[in-house]
């Protein structure tokens, strides 16, 4: 099988390397994948840089061998952690009415692109929050509309320079001769949401196992992004702390965990290790994994207390990632203490319709869309994906 994309997907505890092609009915055939459990990130630091090297080699040669064919280009998703977000608006002129054509668009987003020689950011991602003509109107798609005047508010994902390095190093040692880097949390906000619900705006709340992701986004941009390192590997190690027991057992317990328990004194939760039925109990061990979730929903409102954009109140936050969507009754109290609906978002295409799955799911079908295109269009059409 010839290989179509081969994505790396930085999630906060395991990297995944995807490679596949586009199905029938717009579905994802993956061909080969590899993972490799890794010590992760925090705030915006590797926590054991020296390791990395061979986490990335390990899924990268799995997915290699599983696939039979040899990477030569990667695209790397480039997690929330290591990126922010600028939104600029933009203007040019068509000197007389006529239709815009796609280099109006490229020109548009270059006039807006002001970090070419920024020496701490490089530009991954561009993409419209919406368009407007002479008239006002504002679009999604221009290209084909009659006007003299196209300007747009326009969203630029932007990432570190020293991840760039970092890994691109780590890469071209491992023998990977291209290397693109594209925004994990773009990725998820186009794949989990269709055009209708992101010209409503969307919150999407990613809990991973150690870090969360907070995005505000409209139309085919992000607005804001905001990430701290809280997620559900903590629930996992107040668990282990709280009852000095192994983070292995403290994991197999937050699986059994239901939120939604009126919990007496004399239920309990039991786990099995080695044969042995060991019981913790059910109150204590909720109110713990509620006292975690309690700070998670605080920060997510400290994050979406500093959102510039007036979204409306209406609509729900969504929540993604592997760190609270399997948590039996998370989502309630998430919602609770959020004072907002909550709904749980995945992937909608079978076999990977789950949380923990939306990003590299979501960075595999953005770069498959890109595929016609890379070869007509320049360089901001590449990084819009249109």
């Amino acid at each position: 099988m010839a290989q179509d994309v081969a994505i790396l997907d930085f999630g906060s505890g395991k990297i995944d390397v995807l490679i596949g092609e586009r199905g029938v009915n717009n579905t994802i055939c993956i061909s080969g994948m590899g993972e490799c459990d890794y010590a992760g990130f925090a705030d915006g630091e590797w926590l054991a840089p020296d390791q990395l090297g061979y986490a990335i080699g390990h899924a990268i040669n799995n997915a290699e061998t599983n696939s039979r064919t040899k990477i030569r280009h990667l695209y790397v998703g480039v997690p929330g952690e290591f990126t922010t977000v600028v939104c600029r608006d933009a203007s040019i002129s068509l000197t007389k009415k006529r239709k815009v054509t796609d280099a109006d668009v490229d020109l548009l987003h270059a006039q807006g692109d002001i970090f070419e020689n920024d020496p701490d950011y490089t530009v991954i991602n561009v993409g419209p929050v919406y368009y407007s003509l002479a008239d006002e109107r504002r679009l999604v798609q221009p290209v084909g509309m009659v006007s003299n005047k196209l300007s747009g508010h326009i969203s630029y994902v932007l990432a570190e320079n020293r991840f760039i390095h970092f890994i691109g190093k780590i890469l071209e040692e491992i023998g990977i001769q291209e290397v693109e880097y594209v925004s994990s949390v773009l990725a998820e906000e186009l794949l989990l949401f269709d055009e209708i619900t992101r010209d409503q705006y969307v919150v999407l709340i990613d809990v991973g196992y150690i870090t969360t992701s907070v995005a505000v986004g409209r139309g085919d941009g992000l607005l804001s992004l905001y990430n701290f390192s809280l997620g559900g590997g903590h629930i996992t190690g107040d668990l282990a702390m709280a009852f000095g027991i192994p983070f292995s057992q403290a994991e197999s317990l937050k699986r059994k965990v239901v939120l939604s328990l009126n919990a007496s004194e004399a239920d309990v939760y039991e786990i099995i290790d080695r044969d042995t039925h060991i019981p913790f109990p059910a109150k204590e061990v909720n109110e713990i994994v509620m006292e975690r979730i309690k700070m998670i929903a605080a920060t997510v409102e400290k994050c979406l207390s500093k959102c510039e954009y007036d979204y409306p109140d209406y609509i729900p936050y969504h929540l993604t990632g592997g760190g609270l969507s399997y948590l039996k009754g998370a989502r309630d109290y998430l919602s609770k203490r959020l004072n907002k609906p909550v709904e749980i978002v995945a992937p909608t295409m079978p076999p990977f319709s789950r949380p923990h799955l939306s990003t590299s799911i979501g960075l595999m079908d953005m770069m498959l869309n890109q595929q016609p295109i890379i070869k007509k269009k320049g360089f901001f059409a590449r990084l819009f994906g249109r």
